[in-house]
This record gives structure tokens, sequence and C-alpha cells, in this order.
């Protein structure tokens, strides 16, 4: 027998996601192209040309090193949008961001110069191309049998639909922060989400793999959904706001689970 429908989640119209951690994973996506375009580098007519210093360091990058390297691209992208500050702030999106914060961590590196501007803006492009996680596509394409299912993410719309496509994620709807002029956590980007997809914050639950961003759309009126993914949740499983989310959470869907099939089959659509 079935179990019952979460009574917050009874009367939900739409599920907006989190697209980087909860429906793909930018980790190994990003880790392996960087390692790739190295190899393809070190392998080129024009790699010894390159100064001697970048050459002996791009041949001893090692994958756990590009492991590193794409966290820490990662971590500049959770700074940038967290410190944005709406109507203060000079606007930039996030594959400006992907770019410049590339050729600082290139330099950072001991790697500046191995790419030509343009090959550092094809690599930068990497986060059009993430896998997404083995139950994303079936998962969004069965919840959006009975529900509206968007995005609501920090990614411009151009990189939200190369990723839909890419994937074959079906969402019926892709909305990105950069609609409103501001970055989640920003109150506005939850009930913008909200509001552009016609139906009041209540009538919508946000699907994610972290618990800092359930919190503010919760703070905003919306239902909340977290589905666990490797590596993501900022949050440690000894803190008491860990602690206490698992009381407020709506539905919780654990590591192990079939991800977003797990929340179809718990809010009772059928496959």
């Amino acid at each position: 027998m079935a179990a019952p429908i979460p009574e917050a989640l009874r009367n939900i119209k739409a599920l907006t996601f989190d697209v980087f951690g909860t429906v793909v994973d930018w980790r190994s996506s990003v880790q392996e192209e960087l390692a790739r375009r190295a190899k393809e580098k070190i392998a080129s007519p024009t790699f010894g040309a390159l100064p001697e210093p970048s050459r002996a360091r791009l041949e001893a990058m090692t994958d756990a090193d590009w492991a590193a390297f794409a966290q820490e691209w990662r971590t500049t992208y959770h700074v940038f949008t967290q410190g944005f500050v709406p109507g203060k702030s000079a606007w930039k999106d996030i594959d400006t961001h992907h770019y410049d914060a590339l050729h600082e961590l290139l330099r950072k590196w001991g790697l500046t110069g191995v790419y030509t501007d343009a090959e550092a803006r094809e690599l930068s492009l990497v986060w059009h191309r993430l896998r997404p996680w083995e139950d994303s596509a079936a998962g969004v394409r069965r919840l959006g049998t009975r529900l509206v299912t968007s995005t609501l993410s920090n990614g411009n719309q151009s990189l939200l639909q190369d990723l839909n496509e890419f994937g074959g994620l079906g969402f019926r709807r892709i909305i990105s922060t950069a609609d409103f002029g501001a970055y989640k956590p920003h109150p506005s980007t939850y009930l913008g989400a909200a509001g552009a997809l016609g139906f009041r914050p209540e009538e919508v639950a946000m699907v994610a793999a972290h618990l800092g961003d359930l919190a503010a759309a919760r703070a905003n009126g919306l239902r909340t959904i977290y589905v666990e993914r490797p590596k993501e949740e900022a949050w440690d499983p000894e803190e008491q706001r860990y602690k206490e989310a698992r009381e407020w959470v709506d539905l919780w869907v654990a590591q192990g689970e079939p991800g977003f099939l797990e929340v179809a089959k718990r809010l009772g659509i059928p496959e």
C-alpha cells in the first residue's frame, strides 16, 4: 500500500528545481572536461611553444588536482551569488562569472597562458554540458505529467536551456533567477518564480539537494522537497540546523533512494 502524500504537498501545482547538483552532476562532468582538455593541450602541436613552467605545471596535474580545481571553480560561484546585492552590485550573469573565475583559477594554479582566450571561453561553457543524475530526466518527465516543472537556478537562461536539451530533462518551464535581476537566496527569486508560474507560493514546492536553498524557499512560503545527492549538502548532519530541517522539510528523499522517481512515487504520480 502506497504511503499517503505528505499533507503539506497535497495541493501543490508546480515544482521548481535547483539545477546544479540537484538535477545535474556538475562535479564529475567538470572534472572530466578539465582533465580531457589538458590532455588534448599536451598532445597539441602548440604545446611546445608554451613557457616551460606552464608546460611542467600542466603535465603535473593529476585527476585529484582537477577535482580540486573544479571544486574551487564551484566555490567561486557560491561566493559570487551570495555576495550579489540587487540594486547595488553590477549585474553579471553566470556565464560571465564562470569565464572570469576560470581565468583567475588558471593564474592561481600556475597555468596562465596555457589556453588561448577562445579555448578558455569554450572551456568555461562546460557548465552548459553537465550530465544529469541517473533519475533526473525520467523523474522530471514523470513529475511533469501532473505538475508544472520548472528550473529555478542562478544559471542564466541560455545555460539552463542548454542543460535541459543536453540532458533531455523535459522541464515544462525554464526560469532563471536572472529573470528577476537577483540570485538565490534573495526573496525576489522564489516569489518571482511562483508569480511567473501563476501560482501562490504555497502552491509551489522547491526541489533541491541543498538545505540552505530550501530554508530560503520556505521563508518565502514555498513548500520543500529535499533530494540528497553525493557531496552536495553544505550543512553537517551534526549541526542543529540540519537536525531541525528534518522536522520542517516536507518531503525528504535519502541518498540511495531513486531521487526524483522517489519524489514522484511519494506524490502519488504513477509510472
